[in-house]
């Protein structure tokens, strides 16, 4: 069949005027997404024209956090919870207050905020504190669109303890199949551990619905939020979960910070992962006895600097409005799915109504090749299993293309990503 023909992409109706201010009105952020071409010089790695569409893998960092990490490593460093000199008092206020700010934007308290360096690690830290209670029969269940990181310390888990792990399918568009996954939970399930957003597919997942059926079970819930923090209202209190985790990195902010939140009564019942200085209350040759929770899980110097930076880039989210921004990528999703599904041999993956993600592959073309003809162009996509190889098996593929929009991005990158997969298509035919 022959190629079908070019169309040019419209600006998502209404326009909304010529930049992204502060919070909309309230009612009016899904209504009215924000245009992200005036964002886009907030961002000095895009400076150069280059279209990136690989905001799920990591986000571009807006001027606000680069300035706050210079300065915190500058005229304002100092070490945190020690010294007693002026700047070490400073300094320590600032992280902590940091703390705040990421306990506010979840509508949680602050000393219900756990800093690691990830989520990957906050999941670990789960697994290896909360875990260690857990025995042979007792059982997990996760979903078939899970990352890596809320699979293999699962695996590891297990291999010491003789859990048992289910895996709850999806549904034909690509979503945690929520009635199965319900009907699955037992007497034995001790954790219901899914993603709030797919970093594949852009699905949502009904964390609340999951949660209810879950506690009526006896069971605890694991969000793996990394995917929802930088686009979706989160509010723990509203969600039901009993531990929420997201990193840094994906939310504009510093590589290297993560966040786990967890219920208080859970992280005063949970054990030191990591020992060392900070996380202590006295110490002798015989026996050591540990600071209350956050501090029993931030065992040595933190990572003072990324806490600063998660903060600033929270800040600046916080002064767009996630709801607008969710509404933003939405828009542009929708505008890259329907134009890609005009595209003969490709397919398309996951909901059309996703977050902000948009996975697709070509019939007889390795997504690496599309990838690296889009960068040929100035165009930034991820390609491979995404730290999702058993999802690629339920797909059917080795690999895909994903496009992920952010915050930044605009009609005209969509047209670019269309553009240049058009070329493959000439330069595979």
């Amino acid at each position: 069949m022959s190629e079908a023909p070019s169309v040019a992409l419209r600006a998502p109706p209404p326009p909304v005027g010529e930049e992204l201010r502060g919070p909309p009105p309230r009612g009016e952020a899904a209504a009215k997404p924000p245009e992200g071409a005036s964002r886009r010089a907030d961002f000095p790695g895009l400076a150069d024209g280059w279209a990136y569409l690989d905001s799920a893998a990591t986000a571009q960092k807006p001027a606000a956090v680069i300035d706050a990490v210079i300065r915190a490593y500058g005229i304002e460093y100092a070490t945190v919870h020690r010294g007693v000199y002026a700047r070490s008092a400073t300094m320590t206020e600032r992280y902590e207050a940091a703390r705040r700010t990421v306990a506010r934007f979840i509508n949680a308290a602050a000393d219900e905020i756990v800093f690691t360096r990830g989520a990957t690690e906050a999941i670990n830290l789960v697994a290896n504190s909360w875990g260690t209670r857990l025995r042979p029969g007792d059982r997990i269940l996760i979903s078939a669109l899970e990352h890596h990181s809320n699979i293999v310390p699962w695996q590891l888990l297990r291999d010491r303890t003789g859990i048992e792990i289910d895996v709850a399918p999806l549904t034909d568009d690509g979503r945690i199949d929520t009635a199965v996954l319900i009907s699955m939970i037992t007497p034995r399930t001790r954790l219901v551990a899914v993603a709030h957003v797919s970093n594949v597919l852009g699905g949502v997942a009904e964390i609340g619905a999951i949660a209810a059926a879950a506690h009526s079970a006896g069971a605890l819930v694991m969000v793996d939020g990394c995917q929802a923090a930088p686009r979706l209202p989160v509010d723990v209190a509203a969600l039901g979960a009993d531990f929420y985790t997201f990193s840094g990195h994906k939310l504009y902010g510093p590589t290297g910070i993560g966040v786990l939140w967890a219920r208080p009564a859970i992280l005063a019942d949970m054990p030191p992962w990591h020992g060392g200085g900070s996380m202590i209350e006295t110490v002798t040759f015989e026996r050591s006895t540990y600071a209350p929770p956050p501090g029993r899980f931030e065992a040595g110097t933190p990572h003072i600097v990324g806490a600063i930076g998660l903060a600033a880039a929270i800040d600046y989210v916080t002064s767009i409005g996630v709801a607008a921004i969710d509404a933003h990528e939405r828009t542009l999703a929708r505008a890259a799915r329907e134009e890609l599904r005009r595209i003969n041999a490709l397919t398309l993956f996951g909901p059309d109504d996703s977050a902000g993600i948009v996975s697709f592959a070509l019939a007889g073309v390795h997504p690496h090749d599309i990838a690296t003809i889009l960068d040929e162009g100035g165009v930034a996509i991820r390609a491979g299993h995404h730290c999702c190889q058993p999802l690629m098996g339920v797909l059917g593929v080795p690999a895909t293309a994903r496009a992920s929009f952010a915050v930044y991005n605009d009609m005209n990158d969509v047209a670019r990503l269309v553009d240049g997969v058009r070329r493959v298509t000439r330069i595979f035919a």
